[in-house]
């Protein structure tokens, strides 16, 4: 990226974005370690029914994401996440004065809604502020709070539950997400144009920029056009067989690892921080090299087969070894979060500012609905079958069908579109994809 760009748009955007996108993964994600940690003894809830209500939030994640998106593109992005982070902060609380199942069902659909504001939202304000030489960068900045907090939510969730029990837990977690709304609303804008914090030349400067991507890209009219591309279409089932992996290994690695070792809850917690290690430095590698190289493929497919064949090799380890199966795990958890940077960059490269927004929706929302199904599944698997084989097996061959889905996506640009700092393609006919 040029120099030119203001370089004040980072340290003033990313932290406040990165920390908004950790409550939200916090106040999804600390149920896996509260059902490892008696709340489903405590409620009576049946194996089966833990299996449910895990991917119960990705119901409500899935049937919102487009309208959600819709707002932040039309209206406010800023106002949108706003209300989302004062909602799913009481609702999350609310979780830990439950004392019927049918209330936790409940909840946990609500958070999924509230919740489903708030990806299609930032990658909109993302790619309001960033340009394509950029966006792999700030989009990993943006999806690092997954496996970040991850990382610090289980172990301090897991003192958290080992002090004062999985009630006080989701209380507590869920109350920082109301009070950072506020930091929120005062930092962040929109856009540029709304920036007092840049002067009119910078402002120009990142217009002008913006202006300059969207030539060379074929007028799409509204979102039923933009959601008929093949491209979309293919990202879509996609994002759906990757998310299985993804969603039926973070639900449940504590439950597998508790069910694999005699391990406390407190070493369980650490235990499953280690893969969320090695995806925060992969995923910083990944959305490097993608975008000092502008390629996306390349950077995709490559980690989700690792992963693939991680699981594979974790199910053929089997019980034999705990510790030759739980490296395999790490890898095969750092391998599947890599791409995300490289993956959300795709879209805005491949449709205009008017419909890209409701497209990467688009695209999330079949993720949820994969992360349902993992979530969903890897349980009933777990449960069925007494073992953690067939879950194994079950991530292996949704994330080998991504490989070859990703291979498969083919889009292209016309030939006046370079992104600043590059040179111009030769062929009449560039691939924005490689």
């Amino acid at each position: 990226m040029g120099e030119k760009l203001a370089s004040s748009r980072w340290s003033r955007l990313m932290p406040v974005i990165f920390i908004t996108y950790s409550l939200a993964y916090l106040d999804r994600s600390n149920y896996s370690l509260g059902a490892a940690a008696g709340m489903a003894k405590d409620l009576n809830i049946t194996a089966s029914a833990s299996a449910f209500l895990a991917a119960l939030f990705f119901l409500g994640y899935f049937f919102f994401q487009v309208p959600s998106a819709s707002y932040a593109q039309r209206r406010s992005a800023k106002k949108l996440i706003f209300y989302a982070l004062i909602l799913w902060g009481i609702l999350a609380s609310c979780i830990g004065i439950v004392t019927n199942i049918w209330v936790l069902f409940v909840i946990r659909f609500a958070i999924g809604i509230v919740e489903a504001a708030i990806m299609p939202a930032m990658l909109i304000l993302l790619s309001n502020w960033f340009t394509s030489s950029e966006r792999s960068k700030a989009n990993t900045f943006l999806i690092l709070g997954n496996p970040v907090t991850v990382l610090w939510m289980s172990v301090v969730s897991a003192y958290l539950v080992n002090s004062v029990g999985w009630r006080w837990m989701f209380i507590i977690e869920g109350l920082p997400s109301i009070i950072w709304a506020f930091v929120w609303l005062r930092m962040i804008d929109n856009s540029p144009n709304d920036a007092k914090w840049l002067s009119a030349g910078q402002k120009k400067d990142i217009n002008d920029e913006f202006a300059r991507e969207q030539v060379g890209l074929h007028a799409v009219p509204n979102y039923r056009e933009a959601f008929k591309q093949k491209a979309v279409i293919q990202l879509c089932i996609q994002y759906f067989f990757w998310s299985i992996g993804v969603y039926g290994f973070v639900m449940w690695l504590p439950s597998i690892i508790k069910t694999a070792s005699s391990f406390d809850i407190v070493v369980i917690g650490w235990l499953t921080a280690i893969p969320y290690l090695l995806a925060t430095v992969l995923m910083v590698v990944a959305s490097f090299f993608s975008d000092r190289l502008l390629k996306r493929k390349l950077f995709i497919w490559p980690f989700l087969l690792v992963a693939a064949v991680a699981f594979y090799a974790s199910y053929l380890v089997g019980t034999s070894n705990f510790w030759l199966s739980f490296i395999l795990l790490v890898i095969a958890g750092g391998a599947m979060y890599a791409p995300y940077g490289p993956f959300f960059a795709i879209v805005p490269e491949i449709l205009p500012k008017n419909v890209a927004g409701g497209a990467m929706a688009l695209v999330n929302s079949f993720g949820a609905l994969g992360s349902f199904a993992g979530a969903y599944f890897v349980g009933f698997l777990n449960n069925v079958t007494g073992s953690n084989d067939a879950s194994y097996i079950f991530m292996a061959l949704s994330l080998i069908i991504a490989v070859v889905l990703t291979i498969l996506v083919k889009a292209v640009r016309t030939p006046d579109f370079t992104p600043q700092g590059t040179i111009p393609a030769a062929s009449p006919s560039a691939p924005a994809l490689q």
